[in-house]
């Protein structure tokens, strides 16, 4: 299966590049972030025309969440939003089951300065995603957590680590948090297959910050471990970060075989 996750950063800016984006890479799946739209202006005609079924949770001009399905894959048993979090109304987690794998589109709130509500709530919303994905856990299902996380896990994935001291996006807090989730017994997918290398996916637009290589990796796949063993490709598709009305993030393509790879 190839998967996608992708903060387009407003859907209907954006509608163009995913467009060409699904002709090119005809993804299986596909998770969106940052849909940025009403329920009733969700492309779901210009989606169709292009072969794919979304199921979206969307919140108006602010976050918006969606998963897409190649035609001949159900969306099956979807849930909008996350049991226990704190802003419901912001539209920040989806949920459905395709070809047996039950998978999640999350738009991890910012943060925005530490210490402050904002900060407290995306706390309390990653906490909640740790307690949703035990339970989803609890079902015997393969899963992938897919999303914008909005934090960095590791230096490694931070253009410049002393410029972030004290910001949101690399706190122990955020950091640990996020680590929890995993702990529950997902995997990193382009850490599990590019364990030492930078790759980012989200570049401020202010000051040439792509061209310059100053970037974040915060787009993630988390996948249960028994598709992780199963892993052919971790991807970060820089070219949409380019051209004609890019997003601020480049999607991350993840793809798993259909049957666990045998040892040489």
């Amino acid at each position: 299966m190839r998967l996608v996750t992708w903060n387009v950063n407003s859907l209907k800016v954006r509608l163009p590049r995913l467009l060409e984006f699904l002709d090119e890479h005809a993804p299986d799946v596909l998770a969106l972030q940052e849909t940025k739209t009403e329920a009733d202006a969700f492309p779901h005609a210009e989606l169709a025309a292009a072969g794919y079924r979304a199921v979206d949770h969307s919140g108006g001009r602010w976050a918006g969440v969606a998963l897409l399905a190649r035609d001949g894959l159900e969306l099956e048993a979807p849930q909008l939003g996350l049991p226990d979090e704190p802003t419901p109304e912001e539209a920040r987690w989806v949920e459905a089951t395709v070809d047996g794998v039950r998978l999640v589109s999350t738009y991890v709130p910012n943060g925005r300065e530490v210490d402050s509500p904002w900060y407290a709530q995306k706390l309390d919303f990653l906490a909640a995603a740790r307690r949703r994905v035990l339970a989803l856990r609890e079902t015997g299902a393969p899963l992938v957590l897919a999303g914008d996380m909005n934090v960095a896990p590791a230096d490694l994935d931070v253009y410049d680590p002393a410029a972030f001291v004290g910001s949101t996006h690399v706190t122990p807090a955020e950091r640990g948090a996020l680590a929890a989730l995993e702990e529950t017994g997902l995997v990193d997918a382009f850490r599990r297959l590019h364990p030492d290398e930078v790759g980012y996916t989200w570049w401020d637009y202010r000051a040439g910050h792509f061209h310059r290589g100053l970037g974040l990796r915060i787009d993630l796949a988390l996948l249960s471990t028994e598709l992780a063993d199963r892993l052919t490709r971790a991807g970060i598709e820089r070219p949409y970060r380019r051209g004609t009305k890019p997003s601020d993030h480049a999607p991350l393509v993840v793809e798993w075989a259909d049957r666990p790879q045998r040892s040489a």
